[in-house]
This record gives structure tokens, sequence and C-alpha cells, in this order.
């Protein structure tokens, strides 16, 4: 009985709905009758008022039967999810270590830790409202959110992920709240998981990067997402400021202790072409050591509209106590060079170049993405990756790419040697 009563108020409104339409249609056959141009006037006004009666009188019960929205509000939620876009990115892979790694690992190798293996590198999917507009005069707000999931993930966010995993945290690769409080030029405020200030790299790999191997600085002298609170400036075109307090360096999500690690980048763009970001950090850790501090410049040249430069360089201080391996100050630093060429808007090639030296064995060891040298025995790694970017299709890229590591450690990787080469290809889709 109620569907029936339902279709019929349904029909109702149909027919009443025709009907405002005949009846307009009658005006407009009984005005071009009419001679007289003043009572044309006269009688489409009068007529005008009777339908705009009618529609009101329509809309009105159109709502009370449930075929229109209420309010303005019950627009909202329709509005908003207009504002949202969706995007993202997948990358698969295959490459070949000429070492042949026992049990089929890569070590020390970002991506494609398997040997000869078909490899799911990442899946990354994004929802993110337009970002704030930077204003002196209206508050603005917005959001980002980025989930992350393949064999990378736990690399890309080793803290939430390989050690354990945070709850709630697995495969959240970023998710931030970004308001612009009017406040001279634009007080812009990011609060949530936030990505690392740290590295010239992206840590979405060969999908964003010139290269499809991920370099060891972005992993030895960079950090991971980390929650905390970020406060960004604009002082004039050419210098921006950002402060950072988060949970630690190290942490992740959530920490292990109640200090925060502080961490400032000053952006420069002396010219149209070239730009460098000055970082400082300094912070309690309590992970795999006690405490961190240091800073790194990044920077990039466009020389030519062909030709391009990128440049990172690293200083990290750990300090560990006496009882502790590692134990006192332990410095750390790194250099990376990236030459990039594009041929056209389909072909370029990208070389990188880097350079870490880890003295004290604080770092890179122990362990870490597989090196063979024990806590507290360092090692020098030397780097240099050579990958051509091909995008036959606008969403698609894919990146032959060979590399060679050297690492000072005698057995750094397997079978007592320090050298090896990597050859293989990586393909990534965008959305």
């Amino acid at each position: 009985m109620k569907k029936q009563s339902l279709n019929s108020r349904r029909l109702g409104m149909a027919g009443a709905l025709l009907g405002l339409a005949m009846g307009g249609a009658t005006v407009l056959r009984a005005d071009d009758t009419a001679s007289p141009a003043d009572s044309r006037v006269a009688q489409l006004e009068k007529e005008n008022q009777i339908m705009q009666q009618r529609l009101a009188a329509l809309e009105s019960m159109a709502q009370k039967e449930g075929l229109l929205p209420s309010g303005e509000s019950s627009s909202k939620p329709v509005s908003a999810m207009s504002d949202i876009t969706i995007s993202g990115f997948v990358t698969a892979s295959y490459f070949h270590d000429s070492n042949e790694p026992k049990g089929g690992t890569i070590p020390g190798y970002l991506w494609n830790r398997q040997n000869d293996s078909f490899t799911l590198n990442k899946f990354k999917l994004t929802l993110a409202s337009a970002p704030v507009e930077r204003s002196g005069d209206k508050f603005d707000v917005a959001f980002r959110t980025s989930l992350i999931f393949g064999q990378d993930a736990p690399i890309v966010d080793p803290i939430s992920k390989s050690l354990g995993g945070t709850q709630g945290f697995s495969n959240v690769r970023e998710a931030f709240v970004e308001m612009n409080v009017p406040i001279g030029t634009g007080l812009n405020v990011k609060a949530g998981e936030l990505i690392s200030l740290l590295n010239y790299e992206s840590g979405d790999g060969g999908s964003a990067n010139g290269n499809a191997s991920q370099g060891y600085q972005w992993f030895f002298t960079g950090n991971a997402p980390s929650t905390g609170v970020q406060l960004g400036y604009t002082l004039t075109d050419g210098v921006d400021l950002k402060v950072r307090a988060q949970n630690g360096l190290y942490a992740g999500p959530i920490d292990n202790n109640s200090s925060k690690t502080l961490m400032a980048a000053l952006g420069l763009k002396p010219f149209d072409k070239v730009w460098f970001s000055l970082i400082g950090f300094a912070g309690r850790e309590d992970a795999f050591i006690q405490s961190v501090k240091g800073g790194s410049l990044l920077g990039g040249w466009q020389a030519t509209p062909e030709l391009g430069f990128g440049t990172e360089l690293d200083f990290f201080e750990f300090y560990n106590p006496n009882t502790a391996t590692p134990k006192g100050h332990c410095p750390v630093y790194s250099m990376g060079l990236w030459t990039t060429y594009d041929f056209s808007k389909q072909v370029g090639v990208t070389l990188r170049t880097e350079f870490l030296s880890d003295s004290h064995g604080a770092d890179a060891s122990g362990g870490g993405l597989g090196f063979q040298n024990p806590a507290g025995v360092g090692q020098d790694l030397t780097s240099a990756a050579f990958t051509l970017n091909y995008k036959p299709l606008p969403n698609l890229k894919l990146q032959p790419e060979i590399r060679f590591d050297h690492t000072s450690y005698a057995g750094g990787f397997v079978n007592g040697k320090e050298n090896r080469f990597l050859f293989g290809a990586a393909a990534s889709y965008l959305f």
C-alpha cells in the first residue's frame, strides 16, 4: 500500500508539472493574440507571478514527498564531494642482481628488492580537496590523504609497517588537515601525518622520480612520515619558511617518548630557474639511537629547457650513551647529484650519483636493508644509476635502468663481494 501511495503521489506530481507547462504554453498563445503592447506586458507580468506561485507550491510538495532535498544544508555534502580529486599510480618492475643473492632478496636496495621477480612495487591512492588559497583576508581549509600498498610499502613507511606496525596506520602514507589563517599574507597550517621535509627524491619512486630505483640518501639520511604540526609562511615570492614539531624523526605516527623533534626549512628562489631549501633538525629519538641533529641542503637548477640538475647534501650527528652500540657521537654525511636531459616530451634520461659515509656504523648497518656489517662497524656507499624515461602515453611511464653499487665493507653485499650491477625496468601508470 505504501508503494502504491508513493507512486500515486509521484503521478500526481507529474500531472501538476505537466499542467504547469500547459498553462505556460496557454499564456504564450494568449499573449501572441493580444494587440496592444502595454496589454501584453501587463498580461505577462501577471501570468509570471501565477507561474512562480505554482512553482513554489510544487517545490514545497516535492520536498514533503522526499523527491527534492529541503534546505541549503542538504546540498553541502554533494558540493564537498565534487571538490575532491582522486589520483595515484601503480608501479610494477623486474630487476636482476649480478651477485645472485641467496634467498632472492637484494640487500641494501630500494626498490625492487626481490631478485629476478616480477614485482608489484606500489599502488598509491590519494584523495584530496583543493589546496588552501594563501590569503591574508579569509580563512580556508583543505585535506589530503594517501594510502599505499605493495612490496615497497614497508620501506616507504618502515616505522608504521615493517616494525610490527602501529594500529590504524598500517597503510597510511600521509593524512593531514591544511588551513590558511588570515595573518599577514596568510599563515599555512598543516596537522596530521606529514611527509618528510628532507630528501630531494620522492618516496613515490619511479612514478615521480627520474630513476626507477631509490637512492641511499632517501633512506639513510632521510626519514619516514611522522605525525606533527607544521607552520608555513611566504615572506616574499622568493623566500618562504616552514617550521615543524613532530613526534620524532624516526618515530612514525606515535612516539615512544614525550620529547619532540623540531625541524625548520628555509626555501629560497634567487632566480626563476634556481631553488634551494636549507633544513635543520634536532630531537630525542630512543629508537635505534638516543638523539639526532643535523642539516640538509636541497637544490635544483633548470639550466636549459632540456637540461636540469639537482643536489642533496646531508649531515647527521647521531648520539648514543656509552652503554649502547655504537656509542658517543656518530657523524653520517651524504651527497648526491641528479642530471636530467629531455630529448622530447616522451623521451629523457636521468643519471644519479651519490656517496654516503657512515664511519661508526650508526645508520647503514646492523641489518638495515640487509647490509652485512654489524652495528658499530662502518662503511661507505657509492652508487650510480642511469635511467631511460619513456612516456609513450601521458599516463604511462617506462623506465629501463642500469645501476652500479659499491661498499667499502668487505663482503657488504653477498658472497664476499663489494660491487654489483643491477639492471631491469619499471612501469608506472599514473591517474
